[in-house]
């Protein structure tokens, strides 16, 4: 009996031990759970260096790393580590940075880079003013280090070349901000830039002459030779349109018979995202998805081999439309087809053609209208008078098969602009045909025989006298 009681009070105390030992783990879990949870909720206070980085002098900075989307990242690093930014000042980012440069960082597709550079600029580690000789250090790019040495000249520190003007200029406690003379371009940013530059990413399809087409049976009058798939398509652009007034009654085949060499719909989609993060083109987006199918008609004609620049009016302007320029049936559509130039055209191409020809006339695909560009103040100048517009965004969006080009006004072609009262006359300005009714002349005994005629009630029997 006394053996089952000492078996019995055993059991019990092996029982309370594991009891124990799973209470002990399971705190232990619950603990390292909040901790993780905790310190992936970091809270910024104040006194962070990222708030510091909007100092006055340093917002051009932080302007970029909010449009690089960089906030959170900054954020999860400060919580985690101590950081070192090498910031440029606003003079340097305004003053010394090629315009292009900063264009092109500053395009919604080239986000990468943009977040690549300005991650090149801050080591997830405290590095304070005295540093003992020459060090390397990995930035929060990982790819891309930053060499900071002494500059036995002018017993100044350089970070790539590039020196330190004002070393702890902002100290907080969770990092320090270094004062640098410029921005620091990675090799692989100013590879992409290069890139970007170059004709050969950017190359459109080579000029040649229009084939003939008999206007009668909107057929090539010599049989077009065998193309290779992908070559541009043989016949013009007007035979490829959708079928409607005044336009061709077919689409032309494209490239290769029906199997599209190029992503029309992708490359269209991807101008529009870029009109809308651009800023300022949000109602010509609208129209181009909403109010019209062109963006579907555009896809088309961009899978079957043809190029297209759009001349892409900003918000402003699009805001002086009209209720009645707009109302009408098709009037989108027309306002639309005369900014829509059937060629390959950059902002470059363009300037120079004006600049040796003085005027240059462009084909649009609202026919038979054409569009006149001239140079005017150093850029290039489209229609006449008042309702001329000026290229005010160049290169907003080029692949090379579509090109956009922002202007700061709407236009419209050159006999629309005078002012007319008559009702056949107005539905001119949409493209359609106005009515003209060709009244006989009537001499005077003529006349005098329509009066006589009248007199007896028989007037309306002659229609010369109607």
């Amino acid at each position: 009996m006394k053996m089952a009681m000492d078996c019995g009070i055993y059991g019990v105390i092996k029982l309370r031990m594991f009891f124990f030992t799973f209470l002990i783990l399971f705190l232990s879990t619950f603990t390292s759970t909040l901790s993780v949870s905790s310190s992936s909720t970091v809270q910024i206070n104040s006194n962070s260096i990222l708030v510091a980085l909007l100092d006055s002098h340093y917002t051009e900075l932080a302007e970029l790393v909010e449009k690089a989307m960089l906030l959170q990242t900054l954020e999860d690093t400060v919580g985690n580590n101590n950081i070192t930014i090498f910031a440029p000042k606003n003079e340097a980012l305004e003053r010394d940075l090629d315009p292009n440069f900063k264009t092109f960082l500053l395009e919604p597709r080239n986000l990468k880079s943009l977040q690549t550079l300005l991650m090149s600029h801050i080591i997830p580690t405290r590095i304070n003013g005295s540093i003992p000789g020459s060090t390397r250090h990995t930035t929060l790019s990982l790819q891309h280090h930053l060499t900071i040495q002494p500059n036995q000249t002018s017993q100044q520190w350089t970070v790539n070349g590039a020196r330190i003007l004002h070393p702890n200029a902002v100290t907080r406690p969770d990092g320090v901000i270094h004062g640098i003379e410029r921005l620091i371009i990675p090799r692989s940013v100013q590879d992409d830039f290069n890139r970007r530059r170059s004709l050969v990413s950017i190359a459109a399809i080579k000029p040649e002459g229009a084939p003939e087409v008999d206007p009668r049976t909107h057929r090539l009058k010599k049989p077009a030779p065998p193309q290779n798939p992908g070559s541009p398509p043989a016949l013009p652009i007007y035979d490829a349109l959708a079928p409607g007034p005044s336009l061709a009654p077919a689409p032309a085949p494209g490239p290769g018979g029906p199997h599209h060499h190029f992503n029309g719909e992708a490359q269209v989609k991807d101008f529009i995202q870029t009109l809308i993060h651009y800023g300022g083109y949000n109602e010509m987006a609208d129209i181009l998805v909403n109010l019209t199918s062109l963006a579907t008609e555009m896809s088309r004609l961009v899978s079957e081999g043809y190029v297209l620049t759009v001349l892409a009016p900003n918000d402003e302007a699009m805001a002086k439309l009209t209720t009645d320029q707009l109302s009408e049936p098709g009037s989108p559509e027309q306002i639309m087809y005369y900014h829509l130039i059937p060629e390959y055209q950059t902002e470059e191409s363009m300037y120079n053609a004006v600049r040796r020809f003085g005027k240059v006339r462009y084909d649009t695909l609202r026919l038979p209208h054409k569009v006149d560009a001239q140079e005017a103040d150093g850029s290039v100048k489209f229609g006449h008078g008042d309702g001329s517009a000026y290229l005010f965004d160049p290169d907003i969006y080029t692949d090379g098969r579509i090109s956009v080009q922002g202007i700061d006004g709407v236009l419209f072609p050159h006999q629309e602009e005078e002012e007319v009262v008559d009702k056949d006359v107005a539905r001119t300005r949409l493209g359609q045909p106005a009515k003209v009714v060709v009244k006989q002349r009537r001499g005077k005994l003529l006349e005098t025989a329509c009066w006589m005629l009248g007199t007896f009630g028989q007037h309306s029997r002659f229609t010369s006298c109607q």
